[in-house]
């Protein structure tokens, strides 16, 4: 007799079993400094800032916002495999208690989030509204997390709905309409934030009445959706380890290739081409790359003090470095490789060649930030430092752990 409980708990272990795997190696102590690095700095920044806060400074409408796309982000995740599209589709009138309990394991890993900002809009709170009792933010809280719950009710009625246009109105409706009432929650409008939330029931019980009339559980859905977030996980596990479960994802981006085929017609230059073709049409490599190189360059124009600037940048360069990494063995499931009749130690220069590029171009880029912030003295620190930088993880990281 099937079990919806027993099927959930083995289901759930599983799935814990798989996911703790990589986030042991994503969280390691290279990025467990980086992070602690990161909320220290931010943190003292943070603190200055507020002392010097413009009275005119619009709090109000960035926690609304934040908060309003917190909850609207509230994705059901069903933990189903594909085989469970022939085994369980006899079994959907069983499925109750199996998707109930999915849905509360959805709720608490997603509170981390809304935690997180809570904790950090708390001190922008106070400070900008210090004649309010700081228990009236702390019932603020508490309403966001019963959106979050009506949220994650409202995103799985809809999962039943076929026609993703739908979908994609009632998840736009419902975003303004989050965001309206913390706004005005915070501002301490009342009855706006009660009108809005009026608003929101409207479209809640819209969202139920339309599951109701739909017949069955919308199975390829829900595992399409469930898949594409597992998928995105691996993503970023593999920018730590290699994980097989992961299914590439490659992209066109014809202006970026054609760049990459000026590498000469050479036997030697075989590798060359291949990793920087990778770089560039992988859905992972290029993405972290940009992500990291923009976000390091925001922290350097606005940290004030110089030398937390060069210690930014050689904390991002170490970070697009390291995540670069993982494309040495990108390839590492095809077996033409190894026929092709170039010698390991080609492959092997011709990818330390391309994070002494990626890493230059980096180093490049943030002195001239500098530059057009008019410190020269800056731009001469984050050269001399990102050429050492460079020749230290390459030869001395790079060459003596990975390349063996």
């Amino acid at each position: 007799m099937f079990d919806a409980h027993k099927f959930f708990k083995e289901r759930f272990a599983a799935h814990m079993k798989e996911t703790s795997r990589y986030l042991r190696y994503i969280f390691n102590g290279h990025i467990a400094f980086a992070m602690l690095f990161f909320i220290s700095a931010a943190a003292y920044y943070y603190q200055r800032w507020l002392a010097e806060l413009p009275e005119q400074f619009p709090t109000a409408a960035i926690i609304g916002i934040i908060f309003g796309l917190l909850v609207s982000y509230s994705p059901a995740r069903t933990l189903l495999k594909e085989p469970d599209l022939v085994f369980l589709i006899a079994a959907e009138h069983k499925m109750g208690p199996y998707f109930r309990n999915t849905l509360i394991y959805s709720f608490v890993v997603q509170l981390y989030l809304v935690l997180l900002a809570g904790a950090a809009f708390g001190p922008l709170y106070v400070t900008s509204y210090p004649d309010r009792d700081g228990s009236i933010y702390l019932w603020t809280l508490l309403v966001v997390l019963i959106f979050k719950g009506w949220n994650l009710m409202a995103t799985w009625w809809m999962m039943k709905v076929r026609e993703p246009g739908v979908r994609q109105v009632d998840q736009t409706a419902r975003t303004l309409l989050n965001m309206a009432v913390f706004y005005f929650a915070v501002r301490g409008e009342m009855l706006w934030a009660s009108i809005t939330t009026v608003l929101f029931a409207f479209v809640f019980i819209y969202d139920w009445r339309n599951s109701v009339k739909q017949p069955g559980i919308a199975w390829e859905l829900l595992l399409e959706k469930d898949r594409n977030r597992m998928q995105t996980f691996y993503r970023i596990a593999n920018m730590f380890t290699d994980v097989p479960h992961l299914k590439n994802q490659v992209k066109r981006r014809h202006w970026l290739t054609g760049l990459v085929k000026r590498v000469p017609l050479n036997q030697d230059y075989t590798f060359d081409y291949l990793y920087r073709v990778s770089f560039v049409r992988s859905a992972d490599y290029l993405g972290m790359y940009a992500r990291l190189l923009v976000i390091g360059g925001l922290f350097i124009y606005f940290v004030p003090n110089i030398w937390l600037k060069l210690l930014f940048a050689l904390l991002f360069m170490y970070l697009s470095s390291f995540q670069m990494v993982s494309l040495y063995r990108h390839h590492r499931t095809i077996m033409w490789l190894d026929l092709y009749p170039v010698g390991l130690d080609v492959r092997q220069r011709s990818f330390a060649k391309l994070l002494y590029e990626l890493a230059m171009i980096q180093t490049v880029l943030y002195a001239l930030l500098f530059v057009f912030m008019q410190d020269w003295v800056g731009s001469l620190g984050v050269i001399a430092a990102g050429v050492l930088f460079i020749y230290m993880f390459v030869r001395g990281y790079v060459q003596r752990t990975i390349m063996v």
